[in-house]
């Protein structure tokens, strides 16, 4: 490349360069000017959202306490004093492992006795045995008395009697030290802890709570007329407050019978959690999602934020913000229902947060619906 060509080329590149840097702040100063205007008419920019008539599932709402399936209150079945606790609350154990035990050492002594007598009653059974054995040999030979004979059954049958009740002294000894231990009945978390190294059980004292929230269940009771509509195997969804999504369950038992009121029915909801999230004793509130579709007033999902039902949105009336609170279902494809405002009014969606009550809007592209899932 020659020196003309050279100077020609970074004298085009340095015309670009310069070009872009001048449109740049074209544009940029275009979009600055915009916003000096919409500040000076008191203009905030927004997108709307339109309220549209969306098929929703009919529903049923419950409200109850989320248990879980498998719960047990462990009570001492021994008197004695605790010499070890091995847990603490919220602690997960396995099926079968101790939590506590009272005077286990003495238990221990009593069982190691009773299966050393078990043994030596065992070891006289068997010589007992072979003693029989020859002594009604010699009796076909006529060597011994037949009296001589029964003796030694008698002897023999003895020793098998002693051997049977060693076996029930020790399986008693065992009893005993089994239920001086308090073990879990099956895997969970230890909810409540009642006892302390050195405290004095006497049976039926209350020691655990164990539970195992990887199954929760929900007890509600429904009005009685909702009987027709409903059956196990619906399916359902709720909200736990503290959580921002909702959770299933599964309708799993209807009550054979109404309410002493007569007017509730009992329903029980199952609802897997198996990553523990939720705990046993968090209040639900829900909804059972029936059979058919109805059209409701609805809003997308995303520009919702409620607190239980509520939720406050601002509508856009001739081009100005207007704080309405609306009630909201549970989400169904992407879409809630909304109560208190109809079809075709247009809300805030996008810059919600820099609008009050009485803002003056400039509205852009409205928002697109949300897909259906």
């Amino acid at each position: 490349m020659t020196r003309r060509n050279l100077i020609v080329c970074t004298a085009l590149a340095a015309v670009l360069l310069v070009g872009a840097i001048g449109m740049h702040r074209y544009r940029r100063g275009q979009e600055l000017a915009h916003q000096r205007a919409l500040k000076q008419a008191g203009l905030v920019p927004v997108t709307l959202a339109t309220v549209e008539s969306h098929p929703f599932r009919g529903t049923i709402p419950f409200t109850g306490t989320l248990l879980a399936v498998n719960r047990a209150e462990l009570k001492a079945e021994e008197p004695g004093r605790v010499t070890r606790v091995t847990v603490q609350e919220g602690d997960r154990v396995p099926a079968g492992a101790v939590l506590c035990a009272q005077e286990e050492e003495d238990l221990l002594l009593a069982v190691q006795g009773a299966e050393a007598q078990l043994a030596q009653a065992r070891v006289q059974a068997d010589q007992a045995g072979r003693d029989n054995d020859r002594a009604q040999a010699l009796l076909q030979k006529r060597s011994v008395t037949r009296q001589a004979a029964q003796q030694a059954e008698t002897a023999f049958t003895a020793a098998q009697a002693a051997v049977r009740a060693a076996e029930s002294s020790l399986g008693l000894a065992r009893s005993h030290l089994r239920k001086s231990r308090i073990t879990a009945p099956f895997a969970g978390e230890v909810a409540t802890r009642l006892v302390q190294p050195g405290e004095v059980l006497a049976p039926g004292s209350p020691a655990f709570t164990l539970v195992d929230n990887r199954r929760l269940e929900i007890q509600a009771d429904l009005p009685a007329a909702v009987l027709a509509r409903i059956h196990p195997g619906m399916k359902a969804t709720f909200q736990v407050a503290g959580f921002d999504r909702p959770f299933q369950a599964t309708l799993t038992q209807i009550s054979a019978s109404v309410q002493q009121d007569g007017r509730t029915l009992r329903v029980r909801l199952e609802a897997p959690n198996p990553d523990g999230r939720l705990k046993s004793g968090l209040f639900a509130e829900g909804e059972i999602l029936a059979a058919g579709e109805t059209a409701q007033a609805a809003l997308p999902s995303a520009i919702l934020t409620a607190v239980g039902r509520e939720a406050d949105v601002y509508l856009a009336v001739e081009g100005v913000a207007r704080r309405r609170r609306i009630l909201v279902g549970p989400e169904q494809g992407g879409w809630r229902p909304v109560e208190g405002i109809a079809p075709g009014a247009q809300v805030v969606a996008q810059g919600r947060d820099l609008v009050v009550d009485g803002t003056r809007l400039q509205s852009a592209d409205p928002v697109l619906p949300a897909a259906e899932n």
